[in-house]
């Protein structure tokens, strides 16, 4: 497992709005030991998928980067299609909910939720 700081992390990035939702989410699990894991897996309508989602597992390999007290995971097999990706938290009367700006991504659906 790999620990890295918020401030040499060149994989993911997380927005301080989304570090402070996904803290807000933490505290009512009630739990200490889950993490925000981001992880990408084939599906979707564009090939790609992203999966969010606390785990409190360890798998060789993963990469830990701690935004001001909050973990996130992301397998070795997700980093590359997640390096220099942004993960915002976005709430307006519109649309509320995690977004991710990807330059990885090619393409994606017009839903969002998938990529190639």
């Amino acid at each position: 497992m790999t620990v890295q700081d918020q401030t040499t992390t060149q994989g993911i990035k997380l927005t301080d709005g989304a570090a402070v939702k996904v803290g807000s989410l933490l505290a009512q699990e009630g739990r200490d030991d889950l993490r925000l894991r981001i992880a990408v897996q084939p599906g979707g309508c564009s090939g790609l998928k992203y999966q969010l989602y606390f785990d409190e597992r360890q798998m060789d390999g993963d990469i830990v980067s701690d935004f001001g007290g909050v973990q996130v995971v992301t397998d070795k097999m997700s980093s590359p299609y997640l390096s220099g990706a942004t993960i915002d938290f976005v709430d307006t009367i519109e649309k509320q909910g995690f977004t991710i700006d990807n330059p990885s991504a090619t393409g994606s659906c017009a839903c969002g939720d998938s990529f190639h």
